[in-house]
C-alpha cells in the first residue's frame, strides 16, 4: 500500500511578506556575534601553554 504524499504548505500575502522579513532579519542578526572575549581567553591559554 502506498503512502499518500502530503502537499507542501504555501505562504501567501501578509504571511509570506512577514516570513521573508523575519528570515532576512534573522540572517542579518546571525553575523553580529562577537567572540572577542573568547579569542582573548584562548590567546592567554595558548600563550601560557607556549603553543
Amino acid at each position: 500500500m502506498a503512502i499518500a504524499i502530503k502537499s507542501v504548505p504555501i505562504l501567501k500575502d501578509k504571511a509570506a511578506v512577514s516570513f521573508n522579513r523575519n528570515a532576512k532579519a534573522s540572517v542579518a542578526k546571525k553575523a553580529t556575534i562577537k567572540f572577542t572575549k573568547e579569542i582573548a581567553a584562548s590567546s592567554k591559554i595558548l600563550a601560557k601553554a607556549q603553543f
